[in-house]
């Protein structure tokens, strides 16, 4: 897994509150992120991804639920 770059984006709004989810993997380690942008306060959560979410991303396979556990 080493060699491995790969950083994706989605950012949407929704009843007002802007929401930004991030992957970023660089050489084979890797963190997503949920930031939540609502009446001005910034509210974001990282977490780790596990070697099997690395190698599902790698391998070009969806992943549900990728995100579930990143909210507060």
């Amino acid at each position: 897994m080493q060699k491995f770059h790969y950083h994706n984006t989605e950012k949407r709004v929704h009843k007002g509150k802007h929401i930004s989810r991030k992957v970023h993997i660089k050489n084979g380690i890797g963190y997503k992120s949920v930031t939540v942008m609502k009446g001005g306060k910034r509210r974001t959560t990282k977490k780790i991804l596990a070697p099997k979410e690395i190698q599902k991303i790698k391998d070009r396979k969806f992943i549900r639920g990728l995100f579930s556990d990143c909210k507060k």
